[in-house]
């Protein structure tokens, strides 16, 4: 069950939230009462997202890729025009599959790389100018692989922990803003496409449930949580920190292997 927030009459914007984690988080602000935008690359994706989303409170879509700037910075000034100063921010488009050191492409490795690291700034930087200051709330969206060396996962661990400093830098330079920048980690969330990736058969998804220290797999709801707190008034001293979510998993060293 998702914590109760009252989000009536703020604004949110998930990028990537359309699928996944991303779009468990979207429609946990929606259903807090906030008015939520959302964006990736596919138009069905989005169109699906925002009649999801509609349920609650008519929602906002756009179609962009995290890594071109002037689309990213379009559908930011698009979706502040229509709703005003941005509340928070959630940044989760991800890229993962995967991959040995000796066999991952170029083109394989710089795609990662580009989607997360990259993308993650692109949405950060082009979030800045319309954020409410003070209040204004940014959340970017990590991996254990930031903190956990894992067996074919180099590109993503790279991207991952450049993400972590990515949060932590703006944290410095923004915090006199009024700007909070935070991460969440989470750990293995059940019915997304990268577990689905990582964990393919049922044999490796009962591996992943039975090394997390809580026994079982994440939701979407419970990574939706920690963002709807660290959007929250209840946050406001929460600066720079990267909130796992991810039932004491790392604590254990991510054993799941690949």
């Amino acid at each position: 069950m998702t914590a109760t927030f009252d989000y009536s009459g703020r604004s949110v914007f998930v990028a990537g939230g359309t699928s996944g984690i991303n779009l468990g988080i979207a429609e946990a602000f929606a259903a807090a009462g906030a008015q939520v935008g959302v964006g990736s690359r596919s138009q069905e994706k989005v169109d699906a997202a925002v009649a999801r989303l509609g349920d609650a409170r008519p929602a906002f879509g756009y179609v962009f890729d995290v890594r071109d700037t002037e689309a990213v910075t379009g559908a930011l000034s698009g979706f502040a025009e229509t709703v005003g100063s941005i509340d928070v921010v959630v940044s989760g488009a991800a890229g993962n599959f995967p991959a040995l050191a000796r066999d991952i492409s170029p083109n394989g490795f710089k795609a990662v790389v580009d989607i997360d690291l990259i993308g993650t700034y692109h949405v950060m930087k082009a979030a800045y100018p319309h954020m409410r200051r003070p209040g204004g709330s940014l959340i970017n969206i990590s991996a254990p692989q930031a903190q956990v060396a894992m067996a074919q996962q180099i590109h993503v661990c790279a991207a991952k922990a450049g993400v972590d400093m990515v949060t932590r830098c703006l944290a410095i330079e923004w915090g006199s803003e009024g700007l909070r920048v935070n991460g969440v980690c989470p750990g293995p969330i059940d019915g997304t496409e990268g577990m689905a990736r990582l964990a393919p058969t049922p044999e490796r998804r009962a591996q992943a449930a039975a090394s997390v220290p809580l026994g079982r797999m994440g939701v979407p709801a419970d990574v939706a949580a920690v963002c709807l707190f660290l959007g929250s008034d209840a946050a406001s001293y929460v600066n720079g920190a990267i909130v796992p979510a991810d039932g004491g998993w790392l604590l254990s060293g991510a054993p799941m292997g690949l």
